[in-house]
């Protein structure tokens, strides 16, 4: 026999021996005498259970490890299913706990439960979802309640190498305490016509007659993946002009070289006051941009968000599925799980003077305009 057929039989025999020994484990665990079943993780105050099934007894002792020794905490009667079911009212502090089921025919496999505290720096945990035994729960990863009397820029920076507007008619950004603020619990980014003009630092714009606010996380924090919130209001303004938005970016320092928008860019909310009872999402990523907007599959048109009431916008992302939400209702759904999307974004906050489509001559009682963001969150 050839060198050849000799290893592609031995490779068979391997690949049917491998899964010989799979299906003996598979067959021990079925028709083993006792089984237990816990959360992967509970919430500290909430019911525990843990269940299982048991063959030819009629009760079992459920054990939890303590110091080093296995005390029995609860002895359930197995019902004439072979099922069993023990529950504490609250769980105990936060902590690892585990367990195993004991019958007069055998012992478990041995299960651990994470319990978890009441709230984390984002306030109450918050649960992925899922079934009672497969629940999780987020992490906070990032929080700023903008409590203080001034921006914490530890957390965020001022941007100011950038305009907002239209060639015609535009705003320069500006560190300054009359653009960027914080007070009464929020943080206010603020567009003002200026009586003079002002100068930009920008590379193409000189000076301007507006100026106004953005602030990101550049260089300070970004994310890949997870769940991002924030909850805002905007200028109630009904005509064209004004413009706002919170959105993320990638982060640069992860980098491949790629533009814009084949590098990506998430727009949880951008609020137009053309349009003031709706914010639009939009996902620009591919090297067309997919085209133009594509209700559906890179942004929606049908997203209730009235201005001058606060509306809270969150993002749901995973490595295959991205959903934007705007007062707890869906409105934008994509899993095209594009490479635009496989790296960490910075989070931005920006008010915005009205681009194409949105511009109009301010006049009036219009400015100044200020978008206030109650909270920014984030978790992982």
């Amino acid at each position: 026999m050839a060198a050849g057929s000799v290893t592609s039989v031995a490779a068979g025999t391997e690949v049917r021996e491998t899964a010989v020994a799979q299906s003996d484990v598979a067959q021990r665990a079925a028709t083993r005498p006792v089984t237990i079943r816990v959360p992967k993780e509970v919430v500290r105050g909430t019911r525990l259970v843990v269940r299982g099934k048991a063959r030819g007894v009629k009760r079992v002792r459920v054990q939890e490890r303590r110091q080093g020794s296995w005390v029995t905490v609860r002895r359930p009667r197995v019902n004439n299913k072979g099922q069993y079911r023990a529950r504490w009212k609250k769980t105990g502090r936060p902590r690892v706990r585990t367990f195993r089921t004991v019958s007069a025919r055998g012992t478990s496999v041995t299960k651990s439960v994470r319990v978890l505290s009441r709230r984390d720096g984002c306030g109450p945990r918050q649960s992925k979802g899922g079934g009672y035994f497969k629940r999780t729960y987020w992490r906070c990863t990032f929080v700023d309640d903008f409590n203080g009397t001034e921006l914490d820029r530890t957390k965020w920076m001022p941007q100011t190498h950038f305009s907002t507007g239209t060639d015609l008619l535009y705003a320069c950004y500006y560190d300054s305490p009359r653009n960027i603020s914080v007070s009464n619990g929020n943080l206010h980014l603020t567009l003002r016509s200026e009586l003079l003009p002002k100068p930009c630092d920008h590379k193409k714009r000189l000076t301007a007659l507006f100026s106004s606010g953005m602030v990101s996380t550049y260089r300070r924090f970004s994310q890949q993946y997870g769940k991002f919130e924030a909850r805002y209001k905007v200028k109630d303004f009904r005509q064209r002009g004004l413009q706002e938005a919170f959105w993320l970016w990638p982060d640069d320092r992860y980098s491949d070289g790629t533009v814009w928008p084949e590098a990506g860019e998430i727009d949880i909310g951008e609020n137009y006051s053309r349009y003031p009872d709706i914010a639009i999402p939009f996902l620009h990523y591919t090297k067309n941009d997919n085209g133009g907007p594509i209700p559906g599959l890179n942004t929606a048109w049908d997203c209730a968000a009235k201005r001058g009431v606060y509306n809270t916008y969150t993002l749901v992302w995973s490595a295959t599925r991205m959903e934007i939400l705007i007062n707890g209702r869906s409105c934008l759904v994509n899993t095209s799980g594009d490479k635009a999307f496989r790296k960490p974004y910075i989070l931005a906050f920006t008010q915005a003077l009205g681009t194409y489509g949105n511009e109009n001559l301010l006049i009036g009682t219009q400015l100044p305009a200020t978008m206030s963001v109650d909270y920014m969150r984030v978790w992982n």
